[in-house]
């Protein structure tokens, strides 16, 4: 699957991996559901680093359609609410 983190650029990334990026999905959206915008940063940027250390960048110039489209590291809590509506970033 590729992954593109907005701002970055893209990473290919084994759908094997997409379960270990699970929690961290389930932890981020009910950090966005309380408003805990401490936790919420703490593991947007522990969710973004798994991608960048599980999967393999693709060149600068490489533009393929993205599996999945991640927020930013510095993306607000409220634009990641509304990125993710109830599913989370990772689909199930």
């Amino acid at each position: 699957m590729i992954v593109r983190i907005m701002g970055e650029g893209q990473v290919e990334l084994d759908d094997s991996r997409l379960t270990e990026l699970d929690e961290l999905d389930d932890e981020l959206l009910a950090e966005l559901q309380r408003g805990d915008e401490a936790g919420f940063r703490r593991t947007l940027t522990a969710l973004l680093d798994a991608v960048r250390r599980l999967g393999t960048p693709l060149p600068d110039d490489s533009l393929e359609p993205s599996g999945l489209i991640l927020p930013s590291p510095d993306a607000g809590l409220e634009e990641v609410r509304e990125m993710l509506g109830a599913d989370g970033l990772i689909p199930g």
